[in-house]
């Protein structure tokens, strides 16, 4: 799959992760880019008040595609139809002091799906009804834009937010136009 960036987030600079591969974790995630027309799938976080791709981490045992099609189901109720084409990962470093940990290496692998028409129920973690998310269809240049207000004017944006904008602005350049 092509390497579409690679991001450090301020409190992980190169220099610290070279030094430090023992405090750090590595987690694979899939992420689905699912289109129809200019709108695209999207989870919307209360909490964050922001836009992310569904998808997120792969469980033991499960290979990245079926990491997806799991993901995509539970969060956004939608049932995959057709090929499942591999669009590019983004491979970032950040804090995540938990676990014994005090950094992350995510590797996030996007991929180009199709859904069948309709959603079905989600099967939210207790996390992610508590940050309130909620699966919604929305104009990419909207979601784009509302996540660049968020960027710029909101103190409780979560970490994942500038990952979620730089795919949005990457598909709409090369999957939309």
């Amino acid at each position: 799959m092509r390497h579409l960036t690679t991001r450090y987030h301020p409190e992980t600079p190169a220099a610290f992760i070279d030094n430090n591969s023992s405090t750090m974790l590595t987690r694979l995630a899939a992420r689905a880019i699912v289109l129809r027309d200019n709108h695209i799938l999207m989870l919307y976080t209360q909490r964050y008040h922001d836009y992310s791709l569904p998808g997120g981490g792969v469980d033991a045992g499960e290979d990245i595609v079926q990491g997806l099609v799991r993901e995509l189901r539970e969060e956004t109720g939608a049932n995959v139809t057709g090929d499942i084409i591999p669009f590019g990962l983004y491979q970032e470093y950040r804090p995540w002091r938990r676990d014994g940990f005090e950094s992350v290496k995510m590797l996030s692998y996007c991929y180009v799906c199709h859904i069948e028409d309709e959603l079905g129920d989600t099967q939210f973690e207790a996390h992610e009804i508590s940050n309130g998310m909620t699966p919604v269809w929305i104009d990419i240049d909207t979601a784009i834009s509302h996540n660049l207000e968020t960027i710029a004017s909101s103190d409780k944006k979560g970490l994942s937010i500038e990952r979620e904008t730089f795919l949005l602005r990457l598909i709409k350049q090369e999957l939309l136009n």
